[in-house]
């Protein structure tokens, strides 16, 4: 009644501005209701997406025994299956609400550690036993939770001791509460997982090898659970490779290239043809960066996914797969070696007798980029106008005279055909001293997955395929930021729990400071 003598007491005017902001108001009332909406529809669907392919790998788990398949490969897809299991269950419980009432997990029966592993206490007491009443507290027992920590080398065992104290006057209890982990209430600590992702993704060692080694060591810790924790660490880890890949996408010159990796298709038995893709700022650079994309194919659009609305300048072969970012603001820029290469096996085939011409055309201008290798771009630039150009130009008039004088449809003739049709792209690094005159450092990129492939033999699925890109993403780019990756990885694990994520940069490998501990 109030409200509506005041209503009566207000002119037109008035009420006309009061009406125009409380349809302000219903207005922003209404797009924020929106978009809660949709939020929660979107997180309902990605929950509903995530519990689907639970329940798929969980029956694929259990299917493998029946499947034609080598022991080998029915040991690394196990792995590759828990790891998945681990990520997924990962992702859910991030996703649900901290208020859900559902049932808590049974928590699994830890075999006790060995005694015979070395012992470090960590104490975590109170900053104070003064209580907030400001009598004395009394000491009144302790938890004590152990941890499995790996040093390179050896195991240790990171005693973490939690006093207890009481306040007798106000019944006060106080504890200091374990620091935040990776995996909450774990066994490992961020040490061993960093042990256990650079054994696997660096140095190529499947799970089930490393479980051995354990073992030999005086800790038995199955494949399963190791795979488990993989898992999980790839979750934690997804937001820091994707900073990376973000950190790319801000940079003027980018190197690209792919390389075939079988993956396993369970239900047929059989490998088919997946992809990496490695993306990756010059060698050059200051702050170095590379990042891996896994795919199931080869298709353009794959390329797309990474590159985004990116326009700079491209470093790549002649694979049709970029072109059509060409389209779409990005220049291109050819590799120099992949031409010098169809001359150099013409040459040790014997298919030609002029290649040698060209290979030694081509040996002078890759003289003169070791020459100026350690000067600054504007510096290179000015040089190789002096000194590449008439190079260049003398190589562009010799490939056009053979041209006319080689057998039409003759591998020499091919090889001169794959030079002219690319001039401009070979041509672009003469302009631009910030440009490579290859294609060279983003295959060199690519080499350790070229080496593990030799041992893993395959991904196991799209999921466990860009986990391992991620991580491997990570480790690769703190090797070229000349960083231990092993400390990288183990100091980067330790702070994910409590780190901003809009402070998430600070993570990148050529941002990383190690703590002062």
């Amino acid at each position: 009644m109030k409200t509506l003598l005041n209503l009566n007491q207000l002119s037109a005017h008035q009420l006309r501005t009061l009406a125009a902001q409380l349809l302000v108001q219903v207005e922003e009332k209404d797009q924020r209701i929106a978009a809660n909406t949709k939020a929660l529809q979107q997180k309902e669907l990605k929950i509903d997406q995530l519990t689907y392919e639970l329940a798929y790998l969980r029956r694929l788990k259990f299917s493998h025994k029946s499947e034609q398949i080598s022991a080998l490969q029915m040991t690394l897809l196990d792995e590759v299956t828990d790891a998945d299991i681990a990520a997924i269950e990962s992702e859910l419980e991030s996703l649900k609400d901290k208020t859900d009432t559902a049932q808590p997990k049974k928590k699994p029966k830890r075999q006790p550690l060995p005694e015979n592993l070395p012992r470090l206490d960590i104490r975590h007491d109170p900053e104070s036993t003064t209580c907030s009443c400001g009598c004395q507290l009394r000491h009144i027992g302790e938890d004590v939770s152990e941890k499995l920590d790996y040093l390179p080398g050896t195991f240790q065992v990171e005693r973490h001791i939690r006093s207890k104290w009481a306040c007798d006057a106000c019944e006060t209890l106080i504890q200091k509460p374990m620091p935040p982990q990776i995996i909450d209430k774990g066994l490992p600590t961020s040490g061993l997982l960093a042990h256990l992702l650079i054994a696997k993704y660096a140095d190529h060692l499947p799970l089930y090898r490393q479980a051995q080694i354990f073992e030999r060591a005086g800790v038995k810790l199955p494949s399963s659970t190791l795979a488990e924790w993989v898992g999980v660490c790839g979750v934690q880890l997804e937001p820091v490779a994707q900073a990376l890949k973000d950190f790319l996408l801000t940079q003027p010159v980018l190197h690209a290239d792919e390389t075939p990796v079988p993956m396993l298709k369970p239900g047929n038995k059989k490998t088919h043809k997946a992809y990496l893709w490695a993306y990756t700022n010059p060698a050059n650079a200051q702050h170095k960066a590379v990042y891996y994309h896994f795919s199931e194919g080869r298709n353009g659009k794959f390329a797309r996914e990474v590159l985004q609305d990116w326009k700079g300048l491209l470093v790549c072969d002649d694979y049709p797969g970029y072109k059509a970012s060409f389209k779409q603001g990005v220049s291109e820029v050819g590799c120099m070696a992949h031409a010098r290469r169809k001359f150099v096996e013409l040459h040790e085939s014997g298919k030609s007798t002029i290649a040698i011409q060209a290979i030694e055309l081509m040996g002078q201008l890759y003289a003169i980029e070791k020459e100026i290798q350690p000067l600054a771009p504007e510096e290179r630039q000015t040089i190789r106008q002096q000194k590449s150009k008439p190079i260049m130009d003398l190589l562009l008039k010799w490939l056009q005279v053979h041209r006319e004088k080689v057998p039409k449809g003759g591998a020499t003739e091919k090889a001169i055909h794959y030079s002219l049709k690319r001039w401009d792209a070979l041509s672009r690094y003469l302009g631009d001293g910030r440009l490579p005159i290859d294609n060279n450092w983003v295959e060199n990129q690519i080499r350790p997955w070229a080496l593990g492939r030799k041992n893993w033999l395959f991904a196991g699925s799209l999921r466990s395929g860009q986990r391992a890109a991620n991580i491997m993403s990570l480790i690769q780019s703190a090797k070229n930021n000349g960083l231990d990756p092993y400390a990288y990885l183990k100091e980067v694990l330790e702070r994910l729990p409590t780190h901003k994520a809009s402070q998430i940069d600070q993570l990148l490998p050529h941002n990383w400071q190690p703590s002062n501990r």
